[in-house]
């Protein structure tokens, strides 16, 4: 009985049951017919994750991005992205990468870059004789880069699942969101020449262009300089910085730029909220499956079953690596992270493996997997939207997907690509 939650959650998963429910109604089987524990322990645990001050990052992150979108941020990035990119082959595609690491510092979420860009960027991609796979694809694909620039929600919960600072994980994400969009521009290049995919633009943006549209896009890229900044010299905490950075959104909205209205806000309060909602009740779940988990010694005897064959670090990293992709083929990528960090960090740990380092390959792996089939989410929210079948999407993912292992492996087995930022500023 005491796997019993473990074989009915998989049952739940293999069921298309939605992953919070799948949690919560497995680990309540433990404490309804295994545990001989109340009742009301399971109940505590849903509460008690609650109560965690990290955790206030999430919803406060959430809303940033929401106001930004509403408040006019998205649409002068964009224009930014044209203006240094739109020249390039396949100027649009160039655009939608470029446009994700520009995002990344504002959504933090994979779901919401992938599903704001197939409603504004692709069907322009479409009008101007993409194709509605590639511009699918690319979409999906560019979306992986916004949970690894900071403030990455995904290293917000890996922070807090694994003890580790977030300051940290929000520097080391940098310079693998930097490679992300290098290679994938380079992927873009290639496939475009080979189509005929043209520029947006017919010439190099000039620099009086260029400088507009770098003044108009200055208020959002200051966001994620301050949030380093601001953690790096304690002046904040990571949680108060989601809060700085709701109020500077608003400000902006507001006064800066003057597109945000105060009938916008029951709106935003509302999207904020579903979707907070969702991810909370994910780690409500989580928390209590942890619980049981702890009770049964699981991840103890795991780990040390594990220690006895995984002692080399590059070994663990490649295992560790190939296992992720398989879950996250399966499982939504913040549910999959929420459930197997407490598993695989004491792994990492007695390995030797940095858990800054670990924590960024296991956040990219995870979000990787949401593009590729069968159940990847990045893959659903953009073939829905766009209006793409399945198998068309995954042919014409191939190039991408390959750049983005590469760039996988290179930041799994060179660990200074990851440490380098962390280290220089915060020692």
């Amino acid at each position: 009985m005491t796997y019993l939650p473990l074989v009915l959650l998989l049952v739940l998963f293999l069921l298309n049951m939605p992953v919070a429910f799948a949690i919560a109604i497995s680990t309540l089987s433990y404490f309804l017919f295994a545990s001989g524990l109340p009742i009301n322990i399971y109940i505590q645990k849903l509460v008690s994750s609650t109560h965690s001050f990290p955790l206030l990052a999430v919803p406060f992150f959430i809303t940033a991005g929401i106001i930004m979108n509403y408040g006019g941020i998205t649409k002068r990035l964009m224009a930014l992205a044209d203006a240094l990119t739109g020249h390039m082959v396949g100027g649009l595609a160039q655009v939608n990468v470029v446009l994700s690491t520009l995002m990344g510092g504002l959504s933090g979420s994979a779901n919401a870059d992938a599903a704001m860009q197939s409603k504004i960027l692709v069907p322009e991609m479409i009008k101007r004789g993409y194709g509605k796979e590639f511009s699918a694809v690319i979409t999906a694909c560019s979306s992986i880069i916004a949970p690894i620039i900071p403030p990455g929600i995904g290293l917000i919960l890996y922070g807090f699942l694994a003890d580790q600072s977030v300051g940290r994980l929000f520097l080391a994400g940098i310079i693998p969101g930097v490679l992300l969009c290098t290679g994938l521009m380079f992927v873009v290049h290639m496939v475009s020449k080979s189509r005929g995919y043209r520029s947006s633009r017919e010439r190099r943006a000039p620099l009086p262009e260029l400088g507009r549209a770098l003044r108009d896009a200055l208020w959002a890229l200051l966001i994620p300089i301050g949030i380093i900044g601001g953690i790096r010299f304690g002046i904040f905490t990571p949680t108060e910085a989601g809060a700085v950075c709701v109020l500077y959104s608003l400000i902006i909205g507001f006064f800066a730029y003057r597109e945000l209205r105060l009938a916008d806000l029951p709106a935003i309060l509302l999207e904020s909220v579903l979707s907070t909602s969702v991810i909370m009740i994910i780690i409500c779940s989580a928390t209590a499956l942890g619980f049981y988990m702890a009770w049964e010694r699981i991840p103890m005897n795991l780990t040390s079953a594990l220690t006895n064959y995984l002692t080399d670090p590059t070994f663990l990293l490649l295992t560790v690596n190939l296992f992720l992709i398989l879950v996250g083929m399966f499982v939504e990528g913040s549910a999959s992270l929420i459930l197997l960090t407490p598993l695989l960090v004491p792994i990492a740990a007695a390995a030797g493996v940095d858990l800054v380092h670990f924590g960024i390959v296991i956040v990219l792996n995870l979000t990787i997997a949401g593009v590729t089939p069968p159940l990847g989410t990045l893959m659903y929210t953009t073939c829905s939207i766009v209006d793409v079948p399945v198998h068309r999407f995954s042919r014409e993912l191939i190039p991408f997907l390959a750049v983005l292992l590469f760039v996988l492996f290179l930041i799994t087995y060179w660990p200074s690509v990851v440490l380098f930022l962390p280290n220089l500023i915060m020692g």
